[in-house]
């Protein structure tokens, strides 16, 4: 019993780790669809709908690549962070000078997101390694003067094959690049809604 036990054990793992690979590889797939769309770099406030709502189309920053992302696999950031904020409020940074959440603005902004990532997701090394770096991460850098910046790691690789592709939007739209490493990363998260 005891040997069936764990033989159930390791399938059940094995069936756990390969749902989870599949997750992730379908992320890279839709960020790197993401890049098909063309998008002008937009930081503007827009009232948007709730739950699934979204900037128009042709517009958007960073962090509408994640949550674009994110939505094609099925899981809506707008509504995850949105009520994690309304519960922990206070557990999020203070920024913006607001004393409640807006669900307009809050999950498209990369403080709020690496929180939610942190509280919600699993927190992964910030190494110089890109052998760390895997598909469907979620990497936030530094860019200097309090900017920000966040991207989706992709399953395609740098010309020389070293490094992964970053699926992110710094101002020339939705695109992909060899970026991982010109920025100082803040960030470095995995997130699968179970």
């Amino acid at each position: 019993m005891k040997i069936l036990n764990h033989i159930v054990f390791i399938w059940l793992s094995a069936s756990t780790v390969h749902a989870q690979s599949a997750f992730y590889d379908k992320l890279s797939t839709a960020a790197i669809d993401l890049t098909k769309q063309q998008v002008t770099y937009d930081p503007s406030y827009f009232r948007i709908g709730y739950p699934n709502g979204d900037v128009p189309s042709d517009k958007g920053v960073c962090t509408d690549v994640i949550i674009r992302a994110y939505r094609k696999v099925g899981i809506d950031l707008q509504k995850e962070v949105h009520e994690d904020m309304k519960l922990n409020f206070s557990r999020y940074p203070a920024i913006w000078g607001l004393s409640r959440p807006d669900k307009n603005i809050d999950h498209r902004r990369v403080p709020n997101l690496m929180t939610f990532f942190e509280r919600h997701g699993e927190t992964k090394p910030m190494s110089r390694n890109a052998a760390d770096y895997q598909p469907g991460d979620i990497v936030c850098w530094n860019l200097g003067g309090g900017t920000t910046h966040i991207g989706i790691v992709v399953s395609r690789r740098s010309r020389d094959g070293k490094r992964p592709l970053i699926v992110h939007n710094i101002g020339a739209g939705q695109v992909m690049e060899d970026c991982l490493f010109n920025f100082t990363i803040i960030g470095h998260y995995r997130y699968r809604k179970l």
